[in-house]
């Protein structure tokens, strides 16, 4: 999804082409859960290594920040070395990064190999979209394609309810460090059928990567979000006041290195294009307000209404079901209604958001919720692509996926900040702001997503 791909080899048979979509969809499913088992784990993972909350904020920021700074670098890198190659280095250093997850000995060395954990991930999924396109024939890809969503949706809720559990449970008395060191199995499968199912692919070495770029990315996040987490939880002294004044200063010449670059991470012609950019400005606050929201929940359901890991884990157990339920019926109807679907699907997430906030039993709203986002996940990145020039398709679609996880970083450090100083209700406040500002921002969409060839 991020580089366009060629047209499938004839030599592929119809079963080796299904279980290669099955190690793509394994090793996604593996990103996610490890992305999103922190929501639920945080509170033990600082209690255990004294880490506060500092440490929450940067367990829920540490993995995404990683993972969009270098996606798109990771997806070129797949054109330049291999799709085959890069995926297995992703995949076996994102499970030798979970072991040193679940081995850490101090905040500092777990946000650390959280922040590894995202880096061998944004080399590992860009792979997995180019190696299918590989594979299968043009006219199967959206079949392909559409397994993503629902499976992908379950486990985004799915990883915390396993973190609930594996921490209750304190498996041979290792408690959270049992949900890292388990991908010493499920992580050790995936490299198996990864080299014995993967197609070769020698990769194009003439394929540039803009490493100044993706430097200042770094440095302009990196410094942006310490500099917010340090200063809401130790004050603002000069130090974190000096991090958020060369965030920006990154951040100025980041833009700057994107219109001289000769080949940019974002290109300069996306930006003029109203219905991308709007609907990049609007993936990044929704993301981020979610990031924040669900985040915030597992925070009130164990700080606040007592309940164990297990027991929060249970709570946002709902989401799942209305991810899943919605994203089978966006499916069907996005061709229908176009970007009307994301209006549907955002005022249905502010009305279980609002719902929260007149203090109604939780299970209802927590459903209304996942079904808007199960409605707009996959339905923002397709009509904002809508207009987009199949020639720039490869940069606008790598800008989307990049945006999304720097919005989780950013809604991951924000909200909890928010919550930590102002409690749940502003939390949620804020969130039905987001997503409202979202709402007027769907008009300057293009009307309808690409078409499938």
């Amino acid at each position: 999804m991020l580089t366009p791909v060629g047209p499938a080899p004839a030599s592929t048979s119809a079963r080796r082409r299904w279980a290669v979509l099955a190690v793509v969809l394994f090793a996604s499913i593996l990103d996610l859960l490890d992305s999103t088992i922190t929501n639920i784990a945080a509170p033990a993972i600082a209690a255990d290594l004294n880490g506060g909350q500092a440490l929450i904020q940067w367990l829920g920021a540490a993995y995404a920040l990683a993972m969009g700074v270098l996606l798109v670098v990771g997806g070129r890198l797949g054109d330049k070395y291999g799709r085959r190659r890069l995926f297995l280095v992703g995949i076996t250093g994102f499970t030798l990064a979970s072991i040193a997850c679940g081995l850490a000995f101090d905040p500092a060395s777990i946000v650390a190999f959280r922040l590894l954990q995202g880096a061998f991930g944004a080399l590992l999924i860009p792979q997995g979209f180019g190696i299918l396109g590989a594979v299968f024939p043009r006219d199967q890809l959206g079949t392909a394609f559409s397994v993503f969503a629902p499976a992908l949706g379950l486990s985004a809720i799915g990883g915390p309810v396993l973190a609930g559990f594996l921490i209750d449970a304190d498996l041979l008395g290792l408690g959270w460090r049992a949900m890292f060191l388990i991908n010493i199995a499920l992580g050790g499968l995936a490299i198996a059928c990864a080299v014995r199912l993967l197609p070769p692919d020698p990769g194009d070495r003439a394929v540039t990567v803009d490493a100044p770029g993706s430097a200042l990315l770094a440095v302009t996040m990196l410094t942006l979000l310490y500099g917010l987490i340090d200063g809401t939880s130790h004050g603002w002294s000069l130090p974190p006041v000096v991090c958020l004044g060369a965030g920006l200063v990154s951040f100025a010449l980041f833009c700057r290195r994107q219109r001289t670059a000769p080949q940019p991470l974002i290109k300069p012609s996306l930006l003029t294009n109203r219905g991308f950019t709007s609907g990049l400005i609007l993936g990044l606050a929704f993301n981020a307000a979610i990031a924040g929201l669900l985040l915030v929940l597992s925070l009130h359901l164990q700080n606040d209404l007592g309940r164990t890991p297990s027991g929060a884990s249970l709570g946002l157990a709902p989401v799942a079901a209305g991810i899943v339920v919605a994203s089978i019926a966006t499916h069907r109807s996005i061709a229908r209604l176009g970007r009307r679907l994301i209006l549907i699907g955002l005022l249905l997430t502010l009305t279980g958001v609002l719902t929260l906030l007149t203090g109604i039993a939780l299970i209802l709203p927590v459903f209304v919720i996942g079904l808007g986002l199960g409605t707009c996940f996959g339905t923002v990145y397709q009509i904002t692509l809508g207009d987009v020039d199949p020639a720039e398709s490869g940069s606008a679609s790598g800008s989307l996926s990049a945006t999304q996880q720097l919005a989780n970083s950013i809604g991951a450090a924000a909200l909890t900040t928010v919550y930590f100083h102002a409690g749940p209700t502003v939390s949620l406040g804020v969130v039905a702001a987001l997503l409202l500002s979202c709402c007027l921002l769907v008009r300057l969409l293009p009307r309808h997503a690409q078409p499938r060839h």
